[in-house]
């Protein structure tokens, strides 16, 4: 962080007049994650997602209804006098990052979001001491432990994790693409998608915004609409007419007119008469889409989700898919709704605790660049969950460990912003919470997780560090990334290298975790005079692994080379990958490996852990 700052104002006071952070407005009038404010009395217009100071926004209800949104303009309200500045830049900041792809360097950052320099610093150090963030050089990168803010909503929502299933399902079936999503205002947000591997393949990402107008699931949406929201719809599309405030979806080549916004009113009614709508290459030339709603149970149902089936055109016409594809997509419907129909009240979950006290250590420790008004508010939100998708502020309060007023204030403000709704005396995250980093999170895999946290334990022991996954044969280790260190004489492996798996401590780790088959199914070539070729013997080493939780392999794959590993495992438990440590064996014995290698390749191990298993909570996870 530089020396030199600029003096700053109080938590949660706000910014002074003469503070030069222009109000930036997005032109979309309350679109999920878009409006945003900076210093009140100044006015600049930016692209969408483009947040300064304050999100001036409207309010969705559960499941993204609508609620009782402000059909204001942006710049016709006001931020809340109790709004908590600090917060509302804090969010500012994660979305200029999501917008960015997760990664901005800090000059970067203080010109997207028009905050001073000293600003952008003291937030991300905050963001980094709560794990959000983490910084590479001059540039902050998004990390996937802030993937826990989406992941409260989803649980919250309980449809990703009860309605998945059927959609994955239903793209193994098809072979084709397939997308559940919810709608945010004017716009329909993915909460997940089942992807086919082509080389034309699906861009969106869980988390996506995109114009309803554009889209299949829009029109469906649409027949929900009160003439307020209509309103809202026509504001924006006069303000936007080429979309660019949805940085999802590519521009439109000109302009809308109201022949485009006829259309869509037309597609409304369609949908409204037949249940279903169809997408026919109004994103981009060769996608097409068609859509079937998700009723909540109940006599007239409204729709808490639609499902959709996505392919190009040199696999189906839009004609293929209301032929072919339409009913096995409502069949698949139908099974989701008795889903619904049948799933007993969620059990609450543990909520979050000591966050109060964390924050107020973390302050005392880091002082003045610690943000704690910026850090309780972010806590306020993982409050919701399984079983907690309604919350009252005590309940908030209890949740988080924090002050009443401070819990309270804190909502006011994510309400400014759009991203929990008043529901009587109750509050409810929207999917306006996705907007906060989970779109480009949701790509990683667990290399790009655990490079950081390889490279920080490399810096530590000073020796080179590999991650590696089980062949499906279970006969060689393929080396998924590596971090390696500066000596004259290092064990030199590149990525995507494989090895034979009985006779490294990489292989060692993922065999005892393996199936039986998979463990004696292969034979055991000697590569040096220490290997074991025994089934027997190497049955043996496996158990003790497995009760130790690690292996050491002394000289078994070349001379002089001594490795140690431990395992990384899934949420289910399961022994998915291993990270290890090499070295010439004349650098440690065997002993001082165990005694000082060990402790620090576990903790590094569990750390990868707990970002892989919050990644991997809504999402797919790739090994490789």
């Amino acid at each position: 962080m530089p020396a030199k700052r600029t003096p700053e104002t109080p938590e949660g006071a706000a910014p002074p007049a003469t503070e030069k952070e222009p109000l930036r407005v997005d032109p979309v009038a309350g679109r999920a994650g878009s409006t945003t404010t900076g210093r009140a009395g100044s006015t600049t217009t930016g692209r969408a997602g483009s947040t300064t100071g304050t999100a001036a926004s409207t309010t969705t209800g559960r499941a993204g209804s609508t609620g009782a949104p402000d059909d204001r303009l942006p710049a016709e309200r006001e931020i809340p006098a109790e709004a908590v500045t600090p917060l509302i830049r804090g969010i500012a900041v994660l979305r200029e990052l999501t917008e960015a792809g997760g990664t901005l360097s800090l000059s970067g950052l203080e010109r997207a979001s028009g905050l001073a320099r000293s600003t952008v610093d003291r937030i991300t150090a905050t963001l980094a001491r709560m794990g959000y963030v983490r910084f590479d050089g001059r540039d902050v990168h998004l990390s996937p432990r802030l993937m826990e803010l989406g992941n409260a909503y989803m649980s919250a929502l309980r449809l990703p994790a009860l309605l998945s299933p059927h959609a994955d399902a239903l793209a193994d079936e098809l072979d084709e693409s397939v997308s559940l999503a919810v709608a945010d205002l004017d716009g329909i947000r993915f909460i997940h998608q089942a992807t086919r591997r082509r080389a034309m393949s699906l861009s969106f990402r869980i988390g996506d915004l995109l114009p309803a107008e554009r889209t299949a699931p829009g029109p469906l949406f649409a027949t929900q609409w009160t003439a307020a929201d209509w309103q809202r719809w026509r504001e924006r599309r006069a303000a936007d007419p080429r979309d660019l405030s949805f940085t999802a979806v590519p521009p439109r080549t000109y302009e809308g007119d109201a022949e485009d916004d006829e259309a869509f009113v037309h597609r409304t009614r369609e949908a409204s008469t037949h249940g279903w709508s169809l997408d026919d290459q109004l994103i981009e030339p060769g996608l097409v889409a068609i859509s079937v709603p998700v009723r909540s149970p109940g006599p007239g149902g409204r729709i808490t989700s639609v499902a959709s089936v996505v392919s190009h055109t040199s696999r189906h016409t839009s004609r293929d898919l209301r032929t072919t594809l339409l009913p096995r997509l409502r069949s698949a419907v139908r099974a989701m709704e008795r889903e619904l129909r049948a799933a007993p009240p969620p059990e609450p979950g543990p909520p979050p605790s000591d966050l109060a006290l964390w924050t107020g250590a973390s302050k005392q420790q880091l002082g003045r660049e610690f943000i704690e008004s910026l850090a309780r508010g972010l806590t306020v939100l993982t409050a919701f969950g399984e079983g907690r998708q309604e919350l009252t502020l005590t309940e908030v309060s209890q949740a988080t460990g924090l002050a009443r007023a401070t819990a309270r204030r804190a909502l006011i403000t994510y309400e400014h912003l759009g991203l929990v709704a008043p529901t009587g005396r109750t509050f409810t995250l929207t999917p306006r919470v996705l907007s906060l980093g989970f779109p480009p999170l949701s790509r990683t895999t667990l290399p790009e997780i655990a490079q950081p946290h390889m490279a920080d334990l490399t810096s530590r022991i000073h020796e080179s560090t590999s991650l590696a996954v089980l062949s499906d044969s279970g006969e060689e280790i393929q080396y998924t990334a590596r971090v390696a260190t500066a000596r004259v004489m290092s064990v030199n492996i590149t990525v995507g290298s494989r090895l034979p798996a009985h006779a490294t401590a990489l292989g060692r780790v993922l065999l005892a975790d393996a199936s039986e088959g998979i463990r004696t199914a292969k034979e055991l070539p000697a590569l040096t005079t220490h290997t074991i070729t025994d089934k027997q013997k190497l049955a043996e080493a496996l158990t003790s692994v497995r009760a130790q939780g690690y292996a050491l392999v002394d000289e078994e794959l070349e001379e002089g080379l001594r490795s140690v590993a431990v395992p990384i495992r899934d949420r289910s438990g399961r022994v998915v990958a291993s990270l290890n440590t090499a070295m010439h064996a004349s650098r440690r014995t065997s002993r001082e490996c165990a005694r000082d290698l060990v402790p620090e390749l576990t903790s590094t191990a569990a750390r990868i852990q707990t970002d892989f298993h919050t990644a991997a909570r809504f999402t797919h996870v790739p090994l490789t």
